[in-house]
């Protein structure tokens, strides 16, 4: 649900902080607001489905991934983890149970935040010193890509019977396909099938459009109140972009080059009646909250989280398109290679605690990354009685059933996703 597809926060903390149990009120609080206030950085993210691997690049660690690992580490281990996606927000109270019930893996556990560009030059640049500092990263799916791109990832699959039996029976089928999309070089720990939604007024919109048509004609009727971010860095926006071929009818829905006639003919004639282009989700939904504009685009976990936290108004409701097709997101855990074997165990044990239902159960957070659960039979009722509480008050009670009920798919490759954006840029976004 972050402005760059994925969430993620828009401080960096130059200095790892260790891992220390949150008040109810207080860090856990102040964590959940940054993401939708935070400024949300990252070109071509949350939800680029990956690019076929490149060659590793010059310099990447030479250091062999061990084909057979111990089932724990022979001493505990400091792991450093990096967060480029927001998904502390989700799993840092598990992180925090992995630590006080694997004291003979790990002796502490750091965590930084910092956005997707860096990510990739960063790891490398401690892979070319020979010195890997960063033992576990959390990304969205356009961090992910280009470390599968630049070789920087470890291939996991060896360590699947050991540390994952099981692992991609275990996932939710819409989470399992985008998992399929690793190149098992990351454990997908989160997923939600994201939109394309609108989100409106209902004191000014007294029937909010099901259908393109009737969006079209909505705002021919009410010029300069319909609003969505640009794509390149807002997840709705890109949502709304990629969800727009299926729903249009388009040739082929993931071609945007050749394949989006009539998505690029319908996004030059509703831009007629947009007055302008937010660089932020949190812009439009600043504005949706101050009434200058009706309506946006949105998704679930945009529409659900800043009406928990007060931003946007709890009056404000959600409506699908008809027969929607869903454009789904995750983020993954990655390890960086060049790791010690220790340090590797220790990040693979997390990554398959991160995975237990229980652990799960916490991702339903305040509905952040709507559901959240990756894998199977975690239901709400198993979630924290605060993520109970607000998911009752500020979900949709029809929200289970748009999904269940709706064709999902993933989100567009990293290189059909940078070609979409770049072709709104200049068709859509040059306008204004």
């Amino acid at each position: 649900m972050s402005d760059a597809g994925t969430p993620r926060t828009s401080s960096h903390a130059t200095d790892p902080a260790p891992v220390t149990a949150a008040t109810p009120a207080g860090p856990a609080r102040a964590l959940s607001r940054r993401r939708v206030l935070g400024s949300l950085a990252g070109a071509a993210a949350a939800g680029p489905v990956l690019a076929a691997c490149g060659a590793p690049s010059s310099g990447t660690s030479s250091k062999p991934a061990p084909s057979t690992l111990a089932t724990a580490p022979s001493k505990p281990v400091t792991l450093n983890i990096l967060d480029v996606a927001g998904n502390l927000a989700l799993t840092k109270p598990a992180i925090e149970a992995f630590k006080a019930a694997h004291p003979g893996s790990v002796s502490k556990i750091t965590t930084t935040t910092g956005t997707a560009p860096e990510l990739a030059p960063k790891v490398q640049a401690q892979q070319q010193a020979g010195n890997v500092q960063i033992q576990l990263v959390l990304t969205g799916t356009d961090g992910l890509a280009a470390g599968i791109q630049k070789g920087l990832w470890y291939d996991l699959k060896p360590y699947y019977t050991t540390f994952f039996p099981g692992l991609m029976d275990n996932y939710q089928p819409g989470a399992a396909s985008m998992a399929a999309l690793a190149q098992d070089q990351g454990i997908e720990l989160v997923w939600t099938p994201s939109g394309p939604l609108v989100e409106y007024d209902p004191a000014k919109v007294a029937h909010p459009p099901t259908t393109t048509d009737a969006l079209l004609d909505w705002a021919k009727a009410n010029p300069g109140k319909f609003q969505y971010a640009q794509p390149r860095n807002s997840g709705p926006g890109r949502t709304f972009l990629m969800g727009l071929p299926y729903l249009l009818g388009d040739s082929d829905p993931t071609n945007p080059a050749t394949g989006w006639s009539k998505t690029w003919a319908y996004l030059t004639e509703l831009s007629k009646y947009v007055d302008t282009y937010p660089s932020k989700t949190s812009a439009t939904m600043t504005n949706l909250a101050q009434g200058t504009v009706h309506m946006i685009a949105s998704t679930m976990g945009w529409y659900i989280n800043p009406r928990a936290l007060g931003t946007v108004p709890a009056a404000m409701k959600a409506a699908k398109f008809d027969n929607p097709t869903w454009v789904s997101d995750a983020q993954f855990g990655v390890i960086p290679k060049g790791v010690s074997d220790d340090e590797l165990i220790a990040a693979l044990q997390l990554l398959a605690f991160l995975l237990a239902p229980e652990q799960q159960a916490v991702t339903y957070d305040e509905g952040y990354f709507y559901p959240g659960p990756a894998v199977k039979d975690v239901p709400l009722s198993k979630a924290p009685a605060s993520s109970q509480s607000a998911l009752q008050r500020y979900g949709d009670t029809e929200f289970d059933s748009w999904i269940s009920g709706s064709t999902i798919k993933n989100s567009l490759p990293a290189t059909a996703q940078v070609t979409a954006f770049d072709l709104w840029d200049k068709k859509i976004g040059s306008s204004k």
